[in-house]
């Protein structure tokens, strides 16, 4: 067996089964996005990377089999070619007067052909992870935020501080990337929660715990005073924090908007702003928000910039829905379980491109979905039969590039395929849905009227 590789240096024992490794390798399954790693793609269509720490990588990896690149789309239940599961898949979406893209699992290039899809339909656009998503997105709206980079966590901050989370839970490498290697001084607190067992071993580091077990919005109250100068005497412990934040050279608060409480989490995080903002009048800090996973963070700043929204919004070509604004941001509103609960959409597109999430399971049985997923999920559309199109797609960076943005929302990396089995893309997809879309809503419009133009 021949083993392709960059360059000439050892390969592990554990690589030299390796059909194919990718050096440098992007990581598109946590918004770290870690490109140190070697992905060994082998003969039967697995993947592994070779002595990783990341069990969420693993776990990820292990959802690959060697049948992907034959695995077949699928339209009430029967396997069908690729043209029929897109015809039926423009259909519906052609007659339906609401439809929800959800999940939104994609890159952004996936992003960037589904927008002109979704306004050729009048669709309504949320992610997986919008309910993390929208506070973080509605105390920017609101109070603005001072954010950094994972470069300037590492290189720069002496003090960090997370509030709430454990980072190592959902993101396993957090530590290693800005930790690892860096031999200055740094001082770690813990407010609101325990300490994160991972920080440990990282020297040298100093680690505190504050208030774990105290109500975050109370911490916060009594924090947000102290930072404006305030007096606060019950909370000698937060003070001491202040002190300290105020001598520090940098201070980098995280946190992690999925473990916030809901449904009031977006005041949470302009409690934290303001802080960071009251600290910055005598000496540097900034928020670091761990979140966007399954590309939300990339799907939210490219419908950004198409639209000048950000994600629940709902997009329509003007002449689609007589006195109908074109776009229609309603974060409250347009949440996808809300919509399902209520049946105010009647078709859902379903983007899975990164893992095998399934649409949710109180969508009810009569609604049309179309899913373009991992191939992981063409089972579960069989399993749910009539009204179901599922097409399978590649995952950006195993079986196709891509481009995605990172936890810090300042740097874009390119994704390179790692395996490449025989899969289209979301975005080539979406392109075709589109055209097909665009001629039969141009056909009703252009003959009888169609159901679409009138208003729910």
């Amino acid at each position: 067996m021949h083993i392709f590789s960059t360059d000439s240096s050892p390969l592990s024992p554990s690589a030299t089964d390796a059909a194919a490794l990718t050096r440098d390798w992007v990581c598109p399954f946590c918004p770290l996005l870690c490109d140190d790693l070697v992905a060994a793609s082998y003969d039967d269509g697995t993947l592994a990377v070779p002595d990783t720490e990341c069990s969420r990588l693993a776990q990820a990896l292990a959802q690959y089999r060697a049948t992907d690149a034959q695995c077949a789309c699928v339209v009430d239940g029967r396997d069908v070619d690729l043209d029929a599961a897109l015809a039926r898949a423009a259909q519906c979406l052609a007659n339906a007067r609401r439809p929800l893209f959800g999940g939104l699992a994609t890159d952004v290039a996936g992003t960037r052909a589904l927008y002109p899809l979704a306004a050729a339909c009048g669709a309504i656009l949320d992610h997986l992870h919008g309910d993390a998503l929208t506070p973080a997105t509605l105390a920017l709206q609101d109070r603005g935020s001072f954010f950094t980079t994972l470069s300037e966590v590492r290189a720069r901050a002496d003090l960090l501080v997370f509030f709430g989370c454990q980072p190592s839970r959902r993101y396993p490498r957090f530590f290693t990337r800005v930790l690892a290697g860096t031999d200055f001084a740094r001082e770690l607190v813990c407010v609101g929660c325990e300490a994160d067992p991972a920080a440990d071993g990282f020297a040298p580091t100093r680690i505190d715990t504050l208030l774990p077990d105290a109500d975050p919005f109370d911490t916060l109250a009594l924090w947000s005073a102290l930072a404006e100068g305030r007096n606060a005497s019950a909370a000698t412990e937060l003070a001491s924090l202040q002190v300290r934040m105020a001598a520090a050279r940098y201070t980098v608060v995280v946190y992690e908007p999925a473990a916030l409480p809901a449904p009031h989490a977006a005041l949470l995080i302009e409690a934290l702003n303001r802080i960071v903002k009251a600290v910055n009048r005598s000496t540097r800090a900034a928020c670091l928000a761990l979140g966007g996973d399954d590309g939300a963070l990339s799907v939210n700043q490219t419908v950004t910039w198409l639209s000048g929204l950000p994600l629940r919004t709902r997009v329509s070509m003007p002449a689609r829905a007589a006195g109908a604004a074109a776009l229609d941001h309603d974060p409250h509103r347009y949440r996808t379980a809300r919509l399902l609960a209520a049946r105010e959409v009647d078709a859902l597109l379903w983007i899975a491109s990164f893992a095998p999430d399934a649409w949710p399971t109180s969508l009810d049985p009569a609604l049309p979905l179309i899913v373009l997923g991992h191939p992981a999920l063409a089972d579960a559309a069989r399993a749910r039969g009539a009204n179901t199109v599922f097409v399978p797609v590649a995952t950006p960076g195993i079986d196709s590039g891509g481009h995605l943005f990172r936890v810090d929302a300042s740097v874009v990396l390119p994704l390179s395929a790692a395996r490449g089995a025989a899969l289209d893309t979301v975005a080539s997809l979406a392109a075709r849905l589109s055209e097909q879309v665009s001629e039969q809503v141009s056909g009703q419009m252009n003959g009888q009227a169609s159901p679409r133009e009138v208003q729910p």
